[in-house]
């Protein structure tokens, strides 16, 4: 326990239990920071995120859940890493038993297959990959409607879980499995458009990037929730540092009730690692079109994931 009568000592213990795990911390680090809030908890919390290298929307998201946790509790723990859902004001879990929520998926999707076209994603549903993601850019609505139906056909019988990315218009006249969206777009939809999806049976996945992002995904129970990017990566500017396993593997206790997928970085040398956090799918965008014999890949990868949830 903690005396909560500064919030310097609060901000020093949380550091003490976490720093190790999250990273090196300065003293100097530490002491930055000004906040609105004269609870020590809470000035204490968002002074030792901010300095564990948390962005400011995910310290202040964490500072909040971290005083929540100790009204709940009615103590301060330096040692336990919020990770209770109500705390961060999530609704109840399950999320599939409310109300709103999207048609479920599996709990372990598997080896995720992100893909930029239909030929590629028959090719891997084929290799017996389980989840597929069809990631076509294009302007033009018409050549994209013939990608998104090429590859609805192209998994027809082969068993793999097909999530179109951002064209949910598209994927819903398809017929496709589900839809996967990124924060703008989730953010850019009406709660009738939400609803217009939900209505129509596709499951839904949503990409975040840390604590904020994970609860605004939240909010409309999607069907499975996407965190990254675990490990560096050039496919995109990330607007946060890679969250490294440690932070997956907190996120992926809070989400527990949710099918997780990791992504971002992931190569075959570092999946045992990222299994080992909880989550259950492993999504990869290069690793498996840019390799020599991708269906063998495919199998090494599928066959490595068996065995570690064995």
């Amino acid at each position: 326990m903690t005396a909560l009568n500064d919030h310097r000592a609060v901000a020093h213990a949380i550091v003490a239990a976490h720093g190790l795990r999250f990273g090196a911390i300065t003293a100097a680090a530490i002491s930055a920071g000004s906040f609105s809030s004269d609870d020590p908890v809470y000035r204490g919390a968002k002074q030792a995120c901010t300095a564990l290298g948390f962005i400011d929307i995910d310290a202040e998201c964490l500072a909040q859940a971290w005083w929540a946790q100790t009204v709940r509790t009615g103590a301060f723990d330096a040692s336990q890493w919020p990770e209770t859902p109500a705390d961060f004001g999530m609704r109840a879990f399950p999320p599939t038993a409310r109300n709103d929520a999207f048609a479920p998926c599996p709990e372990r999707l598997g080896l995720y297959a992100v893909l930029p076209d239909a030929q590629w994603v028959g090719r891997m549903a084929r290799a017996g990959v389980p989840t597929v993601q069809l990631r076509f850019k294009s302007d033009d609505a018409a050549t994209i409607e013939c990608e998104v139906q090429a590859a609805v056909d192209a998994v027809r019988g082969t068993g793999a879980l097909l999530f179109i990315n951002d064209h949910w218009q598209t994927a819903i006249a398809a017929g496709a499995y589900g839809v996967h969206l990124g924060q703008e777009d989730l953010d850019a939809l009406s709660p009738a458009q939400v609803r217009q999806i939900r209505d129509a049976g596709l499951r839904l996945g949503v990409s975040t990037h840390g604590y904020a992002e994970m609860v605004r995904a939240d909010a409309v129970s999607p069907s499975y929730i996407a965190m990254g990017a675990v490990y560096p990566t050039t496919l995109k500017k990330m607007a946060t540092a890679p969250q490294g396993v440690a932070r997956l593997a907190a996120y992926a206790r809070l989400l527990r009730g949710y099918p997780q997928v990791g992504i971002g970085g992931i190569d075959a040398v570092r999946l045992p690692e990222v299994l080992a956090t909880g989550v259950g799918s492993v999504a990869v965008v290069r690793a498996l079109v840019t390799a020599e014999d991708p269906e063998a890949t495919a199998a090494q990868w599928m066959a490595a994931m068996s065995a570690a949830s064995a």
